[in-house]
């Protein structure tokens, strides 16, 4: 049996993981072999991640002193193992899960909490889906761009004449 200390270690450590992180996975290992586990583990481990197994008491407490995970309590219950992740990787854990399911029973997606709220088993394939904030941002940027380029591409047709780019532009609206 762990001692107080032990047990104070083993908290600070996931404190220590919720500070760099935003985000967590929760998978139920129940019934994998060690084989599974280790496969599992080291899919997790070339993506930069770590599929680790806490004992539910000592992740609620580092959650609480945390806060901001209070969706999760509930499903702290069961083998758990756990994935930490920040915000620029929020959609990897769903998809070495979801890629690792392709061709094996479990681990069972509990869910995930991510910025607070939490997403449930069903939301696996969505969560795989999800773009990073630098995605998003791209996406925007272009968006932004795309009218500024039109306007350049009209100014250098026509002869860069603002009569030709004015009838050019016309001509685009229509």
């Amino acid at each position: 049996m762990a001692t107080k200390v032990q047990k104070q270690q083993v908290v600070d450590e996931i404190s220590v993981l919720l500070e760099s992180n935003t985000s967590v996975y929760m998978a139920n290992y129940q019934g994998m072999s060690v084989a599974e586990i280790n496969r599992l583990r080291g899919d997790f481990r070339k993506q930069g991640m770590q599929f680790k197994v806490y004992k539910n008491t000592l992740i609620k407490r580092a959650l609480e002193q945390k806060g901001g995970f209070e969706s999760a309590f509930e499903h702290l219950a069961e083998p758990t193992a756990y994935v930490f992740v920040n915000e620029e990787r929020l959609a990897a854990p769903a998809k070495v899960l979801k890629n690792f399911l392709k061709d094996n029973k479990r681990p069972a997606f509990k869910g995930a909490v991510i910025e607070g709220s939490f997403y449930g088993p069903d939301q696996l394939d969505a969560l795989a889906e999800l773009k990073t904030k630098n995605d998003i941002i791209g996406d925007i940027m272009g968006l932004l761009m795309s009218p500024m380029s039109n306007i350049i591409g009209a100014l250098q047709s026509q002869g860069s004449t603002i009569v030709g780019a004015v009838k050019t532009i016309a001509e685009k609206g229509k």
